[in-house]
């Protein structure tokens, strides 16, 4: 068997299992299912919107939704969700 290091994080979580802070769960296919339809709430988009923007910040948008991967309709999403719930903050 290899010795294989553990990084600061690994650490924290082998040293809490140690400790016997981690409790079984009693019925992991109800969980599972619970946290299913959580996600599955989360993500559903089923209302339209309509907006109008400037076409520079359009194209804006467009560059760097190209740039992560995902369409452009996605980011504006994620940016919206994020704002909604705090998690989108002002760097000035």
């Amino acid at each position: 068997m290899r010795n294989y290091q553990l990084d600061k994080e690994e650490q924290e979580l082998s040293s809490s299992i140690e400790r016997g802070e981690w409790k079984p769960v009693k019925n992991m296919a109800a969980e599972i299912k619970k946290y299913a339809e959580y996600a599955r709430n989360a993500l559903k988009k089923d209302q339209r919107i309509s907006i109008r923007m400037s076409k520079q910040d359009f194209i804006g948008i467009q560059t760097k939704a190209v740039d992560e991967g995902i369409l452009y309709q996605t980011l504006i999403t994620s940016i919206v969700h994020k704002y909604v719930n705090g998690k989108l903050v002002s760097k000035a």
